[in-house]
């Protein structure tokens, strides 16, 4: 029985929303063309993506203390939008990708399993 290869078969495991998410959740202050650039998309795209997740509440916009820049802040107590996980907060999803050695405090993982 022969090996099938996944990397020409086009799709992924998380969405484009979800990569800029983690993007911006490992550095708030990052500029959208670097996102654009990191996720393999598009300045537009990555702005269209973040007004989503802003109109969403997943994700609020505030200028920097510098004034020339954005800076974000993530609602990670949010739910997960599709019903097949619905009760899950996407924080143990930020988490698992922004801190993949678990060096944080995890009392926000009982919050999540409660």
């Amino acid at each position: 029985m022969g090996e099938k290869s996944d990397q020409g078969s086009g799709w992924t495991f998380l969405t484009n929303h979800a990569r800029v998410l983690l993007a911006i959740a490992r550095d708030p202050g990052v500029r959208l063309r670097d996102v654009a650039a990191a996720c393999g998309l598009t300045e537009r795209t990555v702005q269209a993506i973040v007004s989503d997740l802003e109109d969403a509440g997943y994700l609020t916009r505030s200028r920097a203390e510098d004034a020339r820049r954005n800076r974000y802040t993530i609602a990670s107590d949010s739910p997960f939008r599709h019903p097949a996980e619905a009760g899950y907060e996407i924080a143990g999803l930020l988490r698992l990708f922004t801190d993949p050695q678990g060096k944080t405090d995890h009392s926000a993982r009982q919050r999540v399993q409660n």
